[in-house]
């Protein structure tokens, strides 16, 4: 029995999309230099804490030991304090409610966690005993560093990973984003005296941030963590990532994976920045393309083609760059077709005017979207946390969704123009050479190199 067709017609179109809120912020510098930031959510008795702490590499030289470090601090610094082991932090948060989390990225190192209103205070002190007093304690960052460098290595080994290290070391050349990960070999030589330097030395108030969101009290908030945090000082300064010069090398590389039955394909290039005012216009051309289910990629190489299951382009943000990326995972023996019809859609999407049906669908997503991602404490929480690295105030949510409703077809055939081009693009196959470079040298030159010449 065939499955029934879906009749379009009957599904009903979306709605206007909610104006996004005017955010009430109470923000304080506290005397050591942290940024204070609160948004009350009334409703729900949760609070959710984001501490962003600036921790780029700073240059190129120092970009992969400070990577290796990093990746090992972040488990690390919940190992012990002078008063509490691993557990007894773990047990203190709990206590509220919470799980005190610790990411880093080549941005920033990021405490996080969710606590009941109530334990706002105690899971503060408990994040001033981490900040002021971690150990390191030696035999466990040893087992740490070891586990990372599993990890990493594992990881390593993944063809998206190596997809995603050969065009960020294309893209970016000397610049430390050019390292996505660090060697698994460097990880595992990590110790303990190491880590507590690091600690010290970048591990500061001065240019942290401490976003709270939730049911609060805004002053008393922002007086909690000005006595919990008091002790927080520190002589360093944060170290942010310097300006990125982007590479642009026009030939294809082709990452050699013998055997593969799969190709990834990746292409990227700079994209607006969040303070850039062309970024409304370059996000919705995106969404056109190849940001969401009904954009011109999936149609194309998915849905018409069947070339593969999950394609889709998307504008990503760093602290000092940011970036239009398509990706697509395609079977070895359509990898050329597969490449000829995403540069196809590319040129047409810079060439051939958006029409109002496509403007008017990828706008309503994305307003859509970004209602969604702040409706929760801990999405809002996020992004403010996010928008305040990027050196914006909260208010620019609103901002952007206004210059989002106000983008002109013309704004987007521009922005197309100038940022989705194929000639501004970098491209990266990583699959069987031997079966995909000659098909692919029909699209223009190609140079092969083997996985661990990518960085894998």
């Amino acid at each position: 029995m065939s499955a029934p067709v879906l009749d379009m017609g009957l599904v009903p179109p979306l709605g206007e999309p909610r104006p996004q809120p005017e955010l009430a912020v109470t923000e304080q510098t506290l005397p050591n230099g942290l940024r204070v930031v609160v948004v009350p959510r009334p409703g729900v008795p949760l609070v959710e804490l984001r501490l962003r702490v600036p921790f780029a590499a700073g240059t190129a030289r120092a970009a992969a030991q400070h990577a290796a470090r990093a990746s090992v601090l972040s488990g690390a610094v919940l190992l012990g304090t002078e008063r509490h082991d691993q557990s007894g932090i773990a047990q203190l948060v709990q206590a509220h409610g919470g799980e005190l989390a610790v990411s880093t990225d080549p941005d920033r190192v990021l405490f996080s966690t969710t606590v009941l209103t109530a334990g706002l205070a105690p899971v503060l002190g408990v994040l001033a005993e981490v900040l002021t007093s971690a150990t390191y304690p030696n035999a466990q960052v040893v087992a740490e560093g070891a586990r990372v460098a599993e990890r990493i290595g594992i990881a390593r080994s993944q063809p998206g990973v190596i997809a995603r290290i050969a065009l960020a070391e294309r893209r970016y050349g000397a610049h430390p984003y050019a390292l996505q990960l660090p060697a698994a070999e460097q990880v595992a030589l990590v110790r303990a005296a190491a880590l507590r330097k690091l600690h010290r030395d970048r591990v500061v108030p001065a240019g942290s941030t401490l976003v709270l969101v939730g049911d609060l009290d805004p002053a008393a908030a922002v007086d909690a963590a000005a006595t919990a945090l008091a002790g927080w000082t520190g002589d360093g300064a944060a170290v942010v990532a310097p300006p990125v010069t982007e590479q642009h090398p026009g030939v294809l590389q082709v990452v050699d994976r013998p055997g593969a039955v799969q190709s990834n394909v990746r292409l990227g290039g700079p994209a607006p920045r969040r303070t850039d005012p062309d970024l409304p216009a370059v996000r919705l051309a995106n969404m056109v393309f190849g940001g969401y289910f009904s954009s011109r990629l999936v149609e194309n190489i998915r849905e018409r083609r069947g070339y593969t299951y999950s394609p889709r382009s998307s504008v990503d943000h760093l602290a000092a760059s940011s970036s239009f990326v398509v990706e697509a995972d395609v079977a070895t023996e359509v990898t050329g077709p597969a490449l000829l019809e995403t540069l196809y859609e590319l040129g047409r999407m810079a060439l051939l005017p958006v029409t109002d049906a496509e403007l008017d669908g990828a706008r309503r997503y994305v307003l859509g979207s970004m209602a969604l991602s702040t409706a929760t404490h801990a999405g809002l929480a996020s992004t403010v946390s996010a928008l305040l690295g990027a050196g914006l105030a909260p208010e620019w949510l609103a901002e952007h969704q206004r210059a989002l409703a106000a983008v002109t077809l013309d704004e987007v055939q521009e922005a197309a123009r100038r940022y989705l081009a194929p000639d501004a693009l970098t491209a990266v196959v990583v699959g069987d050479a031997a079966r995909i470079a000659e098909p692919l040298r029909a699209l223009g030159p190609v140079e092969v190199a083997a996985a661990d010449e990518a960085g894998a």
